[in-house]
């Protein structure tokens, strides 16, 4: 069962969706307080608190004295993914994840400096076939090789991704064959990893671009 957003989220959601939509475009004045509470169903209190957070997003220019303008919604940043894993077509975001998945995950594996943490949980593959469970699993698994890379910036990057992934993986795995192809594709990365930086590099981007094709393929059937 899906719990109800509390109100500041709700009021947060539908906002950014408006903003999204061209409801209020970029450069616009957003309405008066009291009017825009009333079309969201919340309080001024809770409309403040919703602002705020679009602000720190960089989404809204709050002004002391003055309305608040709408800002660039590329100004938010990677904070408008996660509102769209709540509000969006899930499906739709699937195959840019796995072409942004393609294109870092070859340079994390080949940068790792110890794969020992990595190797291990290679080793262990989901026994289940719980799209939730190998969603789990191939965080992790980006999640490790982001932070052995020694880049610092890595797991910040994939970890603004988290709430999408995990909204949006269980789609991916909810296929047997994407689930059988991930456990070979995770015996190969375990297997890489003791070859060296060039085979890791290589059977990431092997493994990465079979799961492109493999969710094209699907999403043709």
């Amino acid at each position: 069962m899906t719990l109800p957003l509390r109100p500041a989220l709700h009021a947060e959601d539908t906002l950014l969706s408006r903003l999204l939509d061209g409801t209020y475009p970029p450069g616009s004045l957003l309405p008066a307080e009291r009017e825009l509470a009333a079309s969201l169903g919340v309080t001024r209190p809770t409309l403040r608190e919703a602002l705020q957070r679009l602000a720190r997003d960089g989404l809204l220019e709050i002004r002391q004295g003055k309305p608040t303008r709408v800002r660039h919604p590329e100004e938010g940043g990677l904070r408008v993914l996660a509102h769209l894993s709540r509000t969006g077509d899930l499906g739709s975001l699937v195959p840019h994840l796995l072409d942004l998945r393609a294109a870092l995950l070859p340079h994390w594996m080949a940068a790792v400096h110890d794969p020992a943490r990595l190797q291990a949980h290679l080793a262990a593959p989901p026994t289940t076939e719980a799209p939730e469970d190998f969603t789990a699993f191939d965080w992790t698994v980006q999640h490790l090789a982001a932070e052995g890379s020694g880049n610092p910036l890595a797991p910040l990057l994939l970890g603004a991704f988290h709430e999408v992934y995990g909204r949006a993986g269980p789609l991916y795995f909810a296929a047997p064959a994407a689930r059988e192809r991930a456990r070979d594709h995770y015996r190969a990365l375990h297997a890489a990893l003791a070859l060296g930086p060039a085979a890791a590099r290589q059977v990431a981007l092997t493994t990465a671009l079979d799961s492109v094709a493999l969710w094209q393929e699907a999403a043709r059937g």
